[in-house]
């Protein structure tokens, strides 16, 4: 029996709930080591939320006129090349959703263990991963409402969090106003560093793009569910990064992953702190879920398109089972072999290179196919996503000149997926 398409609200659900997670909760500690001053700071948060939201945008525009599930995949593969689109769809399947699942995770480890050291964070992230392979490999529908409810309860939760912060008894003496020296901050390599962090919060706006296939009426929800989506994550970091910054000093955030924890103690005491750890914690679940959820469908699409892969492709009762556990192995390898601030870093920079290569796609679509039909355009074109490539452009090359090891990494990364495609999935073609 065919399960039911998955709405507009679930799809939105999916693109916040990839966004709201690892990021926001943990990235702030690391951008106060360099950066001392609230404006920047925010600017930081203002700045990812206009990128991503261009961004979405172009990728509602791509989703429309192709519109299949496999995200960055179908679209390279479509606007350049084959082996693009597939070396897009390694990086998906091998850092793409692999590695922020396991960050995911692993936040949610540590923030449960801050508050109940007795529990081994590395062991919990593994045990919620397996939890979540097993419940998305089992049901689609049962799996599409435990999303909705807990990215429902997420965004209510910090909406109160976020009320909670501002009535705090005695807050910190800031300002949001630019201070003198501001400005040069903005244009410094600690900025565009710090935009990676950011960079990554902002990861999974463009997730409903990986489920075309299966929403409902895609060339218009597609487009919809992205650009909401977006939005509201970007208020909603905006407003938590002041509370972060408001109830708490930089001293005691710098250099910390439980963000979110030490604001909560000083909004609701050592008592309601424990307890706001331990919900964020929960809350993280949602995020993983939902990598869980979107991620094998790029590889079930590859497993379609490459013999090679189909055992990838093999569904049941339309649900990617064998992609679904070929991810969570993946997860589970990042889990137990990386440190977070390194997985971060590495995950930030190549997911940045696939998505600054599929929003350049945009105009090569539009020079190539002028008469595709497009159901919806970017609008602004072509400043939208100009914006992006801009942004996005500028912070690769900080991080390729400032974290070269982690970025050598991402492009031994994508180099493999070259050698893979031409030495063995070219030539199974071939024969």
């Amino acid at each position: 029996m065919k399960s039911k398409k998955i709405s507009l609200y679930t799809a939105t659900s999916i693109v916040v709930a990839n966004m709201i997670g690892t990021g926001v909760f943990t990235s702030l500690g690391y951008q106060v080591i360099d950066i001392k001053s609230v404006f920047p700071l925010l600017i930081l948060w203002v700045v990812g939320g206009i990128t991503a939201l261009c961004g979405a945008l172009t990728y509602g525009e791509l989703a429309a006129s192709l519109p299949r599930s496999g995200g960055e995949y179908n679209f390279l593969r479509e606007i350049y090349h084959p082996s693009i689109g597939f070396v897009s769809g390694w990086v998906s399947a091998t850092v793409g959703f692999a590695a922020p699942t396991a960050l995911a995770a692993m936040a949610l480890g540590k923030y449960a263990e801050s508050v109940l050291p007795q529990l081994n964070a590395t062991y919990l992230a593994a045990i919620v991963v397996i939890g979540l392979t097993i419940l998305h490999a089992s049901n689609k529908n049962f799996g599409s409402k435990f999303q909705n409810l807990f990215t429902t309860v997420k965004v209510i939760l910090i909406f109160l969090f976020i009320g909670a912060g501002f009535f705090i008894e005695i807050p910190q003496s800031i300002t949001i106003l630019p201070q003198p020296g501001d400005f040069e901050i903005l244009l410094s390599p600690a900025f565009a560093i710090s935009l990676i962090y950011v960079s990554y919060a902002y990861t999974g706006w463009n997730a409903a793009a990986y489920i075309t296939s299966e929403m409902e009426n895609p060339k218009k929800n597609v487009p919809l569910a992205l650009f909401q989506g977006t939005l509201l994550v970007m208020v909603l970091y905006v407003l938590l990064n002041f509370i972060f910054l408001y109830t708490a000093s930089m001293s005691s955030l710098e250099g910390q992953i439980e963000i979110g924890y030490i604001s909560a103690i000083q909004v609701f005491g050592e008592t309601g702190g424990k307890l706001m750890g331990i919900t964020i914690s929960l809350l993280l679940i949602s995020t993983v879920s939902a990598m869980v959820f979107a991620g094998p469908r790029v590889m079930q699409v590859m497993g379609e398109d490459i013999s090679f892969f189909s055992f990838l492709s093999k569904t049941k009762n339309d649900i990617p089972r064998n992609a679904i556990i070929f991810q969570s192995v993946l997860t589970l390898l990042f889990i137990f072999s990386s440190s977070f601030d390194q997985a971060l870093t590495f995950a930030g920079f190549t997911l940045s290179l696939n998505t600054f290569l599929t929003v350049a796609g945009v105009f090569v679509l539009r020079i190539k196919k002028p008469a595709l039909a497009r159901p919806f355009k970017v609008p602004g074109y072509p400043i939208t996503p100009l914006i992006f490539l801009i942004l996005v452009g500028w912070t690769l090359i900080f991080i390729l000149r400032d974290k070269l090891t982690e970025s050598l990494v991402g492009l031994a990364t994508v180099f493999a997926g070259f050698i893979i495609y031409f030495l063995i999935i070219r030539n199974k073609k071939s024969d």
